[in-house]
């Protein structure tokens, strides 16, 4: 975390790396987010691309910078170089594919080796929905959200619908922590 400013004036900048399969809506989660934009034909994200938020949370500045990386196999060794000095990792599956969901636990592991436990880490369920589309055997909602709890927190959301994250609104944070806790 990088601060700056003057002493009543200081601003957190924090980088965040968005990680998973290619496919399961990482892009179209932060351009929800950043610019509350859905593109139903959004094309594959090739190797990486970088956004930012400003913040007001709690009376405190806050930037993000996030790196939104290609999914696809070819481009994992690439992961290093977007995540490297990384704050927090958020760590998207697409609610309808198991296989990817299995995947955030290479993504966890890779991540706690290469920037230790300390990592702060999310785990997302994307495209909820698609709730419909889930195939026999998949893991309901509230199961995921359980087996993501021993990996990082975990949060399920739809890109299409909006994406649901406390954001300038000061009566909404809490007094739990977070990044920018002064606890």
């Amino acid at each position: 975390m990088a601060a700056g400013g003057g002493a009543g004036n200081k601003t957190y900048s924090f980088k965040v790396v968005l990680l998973g399969e290619g496919c399961v809506g990482k892009t179209s989660l932060v351009l929800r987010y950043c610019e509350n934009k859905f593109n139903d034909k959004h094309i594959t994200t090739l190797q990486a691309s970088f956004l930012t938020k400003k913040l007001n949370i709690t009376g405190k500045r806050v930037n993000l910078a996030i790196w939104d990386t290609a999914g696809q196999e070819r481009f994992h060794a690439l992961g290093p170089i977007y995540y490297r000095d990384s704050n927090g990792a958020i760590l998207v599956y697409d609610i309808t594919d198991e296989d990817s969901f299995q995947k955030v636990k290479n993504w966890v592991k890779e991540l706690r080796k290469m920037l230790g436990n300390e990592i702060c880490l999310c785990i997302v369920g994307n495209k909820v929905d698609l709730e419909k589309e889930r195939h026999d055997g998949m893991m309901e909602t509230a199961q995921a959200e359980e087996r993501a709890k021993g990996n990082g927190a975990s949060q399920s959301t739809s890109s299409r619908r909006g994406v649901q994250i406390v954001d300038d609104e000061p009566q909404a944070a809490t007094a739990a922590g977070g990044c920018c806790s002064s606890a």
